[in-house]
């Protein structure tokens, strides 16, 4: 904390603040925590895995030996070597963009941004290398300068080392801040530390943030934009200590998911439950599910309605219902669908074919489908597909909830094949199978409904049930704000093309 005399933030009034411009610090000001190491074992074990994490891991104790008893710069500059050397600029920046606003957005201190978020333009001022901050402050909170570390770069890779002047900390965060407002001078100065002085003592008024571990973050429904799309297998922000057991749990984990997976995909579907009960992985049953279709008097087949939350919905459908139940797909991976307990079938994107296909399929038993064509993590329901309500008036929504402690078991950047075995790799992962009542006959198509009035009234009830908000996005919008890039991929000759990324 800053030894001079500044006042504490709270003093600080937000009201009338339209024409002033704010410079504040990140660390310890603008989020609540004053360490950044869990947000570089982020980039860590999102673009180098495990081996880089422990990298960083090991050098941690150098980098706080240096930071605490040499000086600031020298242990940032320890942590920057240790996660970005070798790296791809683009990897850095991906992530950047798909996973850290997430983690940063639910730190954000209340006092501070409450006069941050008051004044007309804001400017940060930080310790930490750009092109990891930059995308967070300037998309989700509306920063309009970021003046951080610059990383040195060769060819397209991180060299780990920085570029001149250095860190920002101490003279050269006043330094920068002099050469970027030049004549002008800031209104705010907010800073949480004695090397924020330099630079808070240039501003008209200045204020401290005092270290309160107790204080609650900004809630996620006062930030400007939601975080509604966000990437990354860490469930939890990797402190030194959660670092230390993601490393020693994943051999654990990655032969206890082989083990259940194994389960899965072996043993009759009857016995899958208890089985995943045996193996720790808890699966709730709510509502009636319907009876199986009886052919024998021409019943066609139930068409299963399900929010998507990972690839392995319709695995836990078939598990509640203690039957196999196929599921058609926006194309998964080769290896989930050679792993997986039940029939899958890829949609091809031809409206027709699919609509012909699906038909098909229901005259021969019941299906299920996720008309959001992707994944979301947060509690929003995605734009439904309406095609499946024009093809039969025998649908039933399916509310799906899982929860994991460790690892997220979807991904839009990474490699598909690994989902399963990220969500079984949680020491215990949960599962709740909602059926909702099966939809009246009025309400369907066959009453003269429009396939979207049906589909969005199928979103409507399953968000209620599950008290999601509705939303009209569509997993274009997911790919190009995690991906950059529509979902769409080319294939290998011997496939098909034009398939979609993702389930």
């Amino acid at each position: 904390m800053a030894k001079t005399t500044f006042p504490t933030v709270d003093k600080c009034t937000s009201i009338g603040r339209e024409q002033h411009a704010v410079v504040a610090d990140m660390d310890g000001t603008l989020l609540r925590g004053r360490s950044s190491f869990p947000y570089f074992a982020l980039v860590a074990f999102e673009v180098g895995g495990i081996l880089r994490l422990l990298f960083l891991l090991l050098a941690t104790p150098l980098a706080g030996l240096l930071y605490y008893f040499v000086s600031e710069s020298a242990g940032i500059q320890v942590l920057v070597f240790a996660t970005f050397s070798g790296m791809r600029v683009s990897d850095i920046e991906s992530v950047a963009r798909a996973v850290l606003p997430k983690f940063y957005s639910s730190d954000l201190h209340p006092e501070t941004w409450r006069v941050f978020s008051a004044c007309g333009k804001r400017c940060v001022l930080t310790a930490n290398p750009t092109i990891m901050v930059e995308a967070f402050l300037k998309d989700v909170l509306g920063a309009d300068m970021v003046l951080g570390t610059k990383i040195a770069t060769y060819k397209g890779r991180a060299t780990g080392l920085v570029c001149k002047p250095g860190v920002l900390v101490g003279k050269n965060k006043a330094d920068a801040l002099e050469k970027a407002f030049r004549e002008t001078q800031p209104d705010i100065g907010l800073g949480d530390r004695d090397t924020d002085t330099p630079f808070m003592s240039m501003c008209k008024e200045a204020f401290i943030v005092l270290p309160q571990p107790e204080v609650k973050p900004v809630t996620m429904d006062k930030l400007p934009i939601p975080i509604i799309f966000h990437d990354g297998r860490l469930v939890q922000k990797p402190t030194p200590l959660m670092a230390l057991l993601i490393i020693l749990w994943i051999p654990i984990g990655f032969l206890l998911a082989c083990l259940r997976i194994t389960a899965g995909a072996l043993l009759p579907m009857p016995l899958v439950y208890y089985a995943f009960m045996a193996l720790g992985v808890r699966v709730t049953i709510k509502g009636t599910p319907p009876p199986l279709a009886k052919k024998s008097i021409g019943q066609s087949g139930v068409l299963f309605i399900c929010s998507h939350r990972t690839l392995l919905d319709p695995i836990f459908l078939s598990t509640a219902l203690g039957r196999a139940i196929p599921a058609v797909t926006y194309s998964i991976s080769r290896l989930s669908e050679i792993i997986s307990p039940i029939k899958t079938i890829r949609l091809n994107r031809d409206r027709a074919r699919d609509a012909s296909m699906i038909k098909k399929l229901l005259e021969e038993g019941d299906l299920a489908i996720c008309p959001e064509g992707t994944t979301c993590r947060e509690p929003f329901l995605l734009r439904f597909s309406a095609l499946f309500a024009e093809l039969t008036d025998q649908l039933v929504p399916v509310a799906m909830v899982n929860r994991m402690s460790m690892f997220h078991g979807t991904t839009a950047r990474g490699w598909k094949g690994m989902d399963p075995f990220y969500f079984f790799m949680n020491p215990s992962p949960a599962y709740e199978v909602t059926f909702l009542n099966k939809l009246p006959l009025e309400i369907t198509c066959s009453s003269g409904k429009s396939s979207h009035e049906v589909a969005n009234y199928i979103q409507r009830i399953i968000a209620a049930s599950l008290s999601y908000e509705c939303t009209s996005f569509t997993r274009k919008d997911k790919y190009r704000a995690l991906a950059g890039n529509d979902g769409i991929v080319v294939e290998k000759p011997l496939l098909k093309a034009n398939k979609v990324v993702g389930c």
